[in-house]
């Protein structure tokens, strides 16, 4: 008896694509060939980038260029050390094949990789529907989103509306959590449209992304962003009007002031995960700290966003220098002892620097003294942990791929992979 082959899945979506409606979305380079639960029990898509073209190719070739496997490689690998909640690449495969590309030199060579994400469902999923005008189609994906992942909502609000009401609620918390993570990590996504957004809550599909060099809200990362709709520091802005957007398709289910209610939280949780998620980058997610062993120290948030506003030191280096100025000198005895720790450029501003120096200090030290280490071992570790070696910002990567584009040298690519471990 012959083995039957696997059917291969390709989505159809809609999204909103820099603002503007586009009903004719979907896999235009991939398919999903099957599921399996990760070490954690979670369910993981396996869906390929690069394997051929599929009904929803518009005239393109369904192919992915190494150089863009390779991106997206750094970008996931990346993401999850700095505790993002990311898309990761199983596999990245050279087919032998040239492709031809308008925005890098070609021919260049051709990669199948494979993805593990949540799910590829996507706001711009439940839009098509809403475009088809299919309640009961809306209804039955909703409910399958929910039970795979969410599936601790039943037992808490039933079967019925108050089920549904609650996914987005919880979703609104997600995505708020994901745009906190990644302004914290520097990161700006490039292509924030509604069928990039996933109905899980997680970061993927990774083309024109970027992580900032120096600070900078304005900072864009595709170059078809004329405009900076989708700059960094829009990011949040973007995601939350995204969620808005979302209410659309939902309201064929729901009334819509609760969906406004559930949105409404938006702000105050990504505030919050945000000064947590920055605080870990400082080194201060080192153990259980009281919250009156903290409640008369200046908060070191402000003074950093101060500071690194008006000091041109590259984002991602700034909290590198700090790991290592602490795993090599320790936790200095007074705050007078912490100079300025980025060698490369020039001297931070005088009163910015004191302000952070001083809100450092003194937070470093009362969670070095309530977790019961010596010399500042939880400080380094978290600031060990929390920050990478060496941040993949366009020149980095560039020096990366140039190795294996010149000698099909991958050993820079695997030495800097090993650094994300």
């Amino acid at each position: 008896m012959s083995a039957r082959p696997n059917p291969l899945l390709g989505l159809r979506y809609h999204g909103y694509q820099f603002g503007i409606y586009n009903p004719l979305l979907g896999d235009g380079r991939g398919f999903l060939y099957g599921q399996l639960r990760d070490r954690y029990g979670q369910l993981q898509d396996l869906g390929t980038k690069g394997s051929g073209t599929t009904p929803w190719s518009r005239g393109g070739d369904g192919r992915l260029t190494l150089k863009g496997g390779v991106r997206e490689v750094i970008a996931s690998e990346a993401l999850q050390r700095l505790g993002v909640t990311t898309s990761r690449t199983l596999s990245l495969i050279e087919t032998g094949e040239d492709l031809w590309r308008g925005d890098e030199p070609s021919p260049t060579r051709s990669a199948v990789m494979v993805r593990l994400a949540r799910t590829h469902l996507r706001f711009g999923t439940c839009e098509r529907l809403l475009f088809l005008r299919q309640p009961a189609q809306l209804e039955r994906l909703l409910r399958h989103v929910v039970a795979i992942h969410y599936p601790h909502l039943p037992a808490i609000h039933g079967d019925g509306e108050q089920l549904l009401l609650a996914f987005y609620g919880e979703l609104v918390q997600r995505v708020a959590h994901l745009a906190a993570e990644w302004m914290v990590a520097g990161f700006t996504h490039g292509v924030l449209n509604t069928d990039n957004m996933s109905l899980a809550g997680e970061s993927f599909d990774y083309g024109p992304f970027a992580f900032l060099d120096a600070w900078d809200p304005g900072f864009t990362a595709a170059y078809f962003d004329h405009n900076g709709l989708y700059a960094y520091g829009r990011q949040p802005l973007v995601c939350q009007h995204n969620l808005r957007l979302l209410q659309e398709p939902l309201a064929m289910l729901l009334p819509r002031a609760p969906l406004e209610a559930a949105l409404e939280p938006f702000g105050e949780v990504y505030d919050v995960h945000y000064r947590r998620c920055l605080r870990r980058r400082l080194g201060f997610d080192a153990g259980p700290v009281p919250a009156e062993a903290l409640a008369d120290l200046p908060d070191p948030v402000l003074p950093t966003l101060r500071l690194l506003t008006g000091w041109p030191v590259a984002y991602g280096r700034f909290f590198t220098a700090l790991a290592e100025r602490i795993q090599v000198g320790g936790l200095p005895a007074t705050a007078d002892d912490l100079a300025p720790f980025v060698p490369e450029g020039p001297a931070p501003p005088r009163a910015e620097w004191l302000a952070w120096r001083d809100a450092w200090w003194h937070g470093s030290h009362a969670v070095a003294a309530t977790s019961g280490t010596t010399g500042g071992a939880a400080i380094s570790a978290c600031l060990q942990r929390w920050n990478l070696p060496e941040t993949p910002v366009r020149p980095v990567i560039e020096r990366l791929w140039a190795a294996i584009d010149a000698g099909d040298d991958w050993t820079p690519l695997q030495q800097w992979l090993a650094q994300t471990v």
